[in-house]
């Protein structure tokens, strides 16, 4: 097949890399306001370059992937379900709640299928942890402790247009905490704090949060979150239940030291970017992309979906500013 990728950067020329490399993927076409990025994917994959996002879905694609930045996600989206071409899309649908709600109401009623980018969905290890769950091993949840930590944070002009630590990092979280359990979050309760960049603070943000959050059957999540990890990318989960408890991303390469005497795990060299956590779960996200573009499956994560995790980060964002507990209910009246 023939796919089309809109935006070129770090992402997006990820993507084409894995796409590239995908069995079903026949040829690229790609596009990207920085004519350079856009020449220079076409070089190294040995893509078609065009001039426009227009021009992408006038190519006869089979599909078409949105690596751009997050303001342009709506047109493109809706640009791509009008033109008839399946769409994958990087989280967030949209800038805004608002917005977001806007294209779902654009949506509604298409058949052309849209894929939002939620990747920990096809990491081995919280497919197995939803698999458990599923299956009643771990007995009735109790516990559920969801935490993503980066490294170093973001640029100055990234975070500035972020719309905040729980929007853009949290929200994975929230997505897997949803994905993996099966339950909704009703209830969330965040705290944040500034003790590193001084830009955070000056965008109004935090660089590390805590949040707790209420499901429906009574679960309680505990979500944590920081953009300050100097010994690597940690992304774990765990799961506690009456029958049993079990982790995810609890292997040799996790950036936690022991002080345990005797202990050496974990023993490997630490993850030390998303990209090197989820190398493999890129390739499978986009490998069941193609699969619904071929009419093999439907869409393994819905701009319905999507939403979802968006509440939750603007309940978290409400709650962190205003020092209370916040219903999820409340925010989608907003």
């Amino acid at each position: 097949m023939r796919i089309g990728i809109l935006g070129l950067g770090r992402i997006g020329a990820f993507h084409a890399e894995t796409l590239s490399g995908l069995d079903a993927v026949e040829s690229l076409v790609v596009a990207d306001p920085f004519t350079q990025a856009a020449k220079a994917a076409g070089e190294r994959f040995g893509a078609e370059v065009a001039d426009s996002p227009e021009a992408v879905l006038a190519a006869g694609v089979d599909g078409i992937v949105v690596a751009a930045a997050t303001d342009a996600h709506p047109a493109l989206i809706t640009a791509a379900v009008a033109a008839g071409v399946p769409v994958f899309c990087e989280k967030p649908v949209a800038r805004t709640m608002r917005e977001g709600v806007e294209v779902l109401k654009a949506v509604e009623g298409s058949d052309v299928p849209i894929q939002i980018g939620f990747n920990r969905r096809f990491d081995t290890g919280f497919v197995a942890a939803r698999a458990a769950v599923a299956a009643g091993e771990l007995g009735k949840l109790h516990t559920v402790r969801s935490t993503t930590l980066d490294p170093a944070p973001p640029p100055a002009a990234y975070v500035a247009a972020s719309g905040g630590i729980f929007r853009d990092c949290s929200v994975h979280d929230f997505d897997i905490i949803r994905w993996v359990t099966g339950r909704e979050v009703t209830e969330v309760y965040a705290v944040g704090g500034n003790r590193g960049a001084d830009y955070i603070r000056e965008a109004g943000d935090a660089d590390t949060t805590g949040a707790v959050l209420t499901l429906d059957d009574g679960t309680i999540a505990v979500v944590s979150n920081s953009r300050h990890n100097a010994r690597g990318y940690d992304v774990r989960m765990e799961l506690h239940g009456f029958a049993d408890s079990i982790a995810v991303g609890l292997d040799d390469k996790l950036p936690l030291r022991s002080v345990e005497p005797g202990v050496t795990f974990p023993a490997g060299v630490p993850h030390d970017f998303f990209m090197d956590r989820f190398t493999d779960a890129y390739r499978a996200e986009l490998t069941a992309f193609t699969e619904v573009v071929a009419g093999g499956r439907p869409s393994p994560c819905t701009v319905a979906d999507a939403l979802e995790a968006g509440w939750v980060a603007e309940a978290c964002t409400l709650s962190l500013h205003e020092h209370r507990p916040v219903r999820i209910d409340e925010v989608r009246a907003l």
